[in-house]
């Protein structure tokens, strides 16, 4: 490869803000808000709205509220109730 065309890849800790839950995974997302993990190491942050633990194709059902009122703009559009 060559040298400083890629960006850094580090191990960050993402959190859904929906559920809470947080896991440690590799990326090339930067974020300057940092948190200590289990292991002792301190990691980058990342906040995310949507994980594996809170999306209904890998729950089976839906965990969380709507939280942007997407829901009820498309009932309102379409006259749903």
């Amino acid at each position: 490869m060559k040298p400083e065309i890629h960006p850094k890849h580090q191990k960050v800790v993402f959190k859904d803000t929906s559920t809470g839950f947080m896991f440690l995974s590799g990326s090339t997302k930067y974020s300057s808000e940092t948190i200590e993990w289990e292991d002792g190491n301190t990691y980058p942050l990342i906040t995310v709205e949507v994980s594996s633990d809170s999306h209904p194709f890998y729950t089976g059902r839906q965990k969380f509220a709507d939280a942007g009122g997407r829901v009820d703009r498309f009932k309102k559009k379409y006259n749903m109730k």
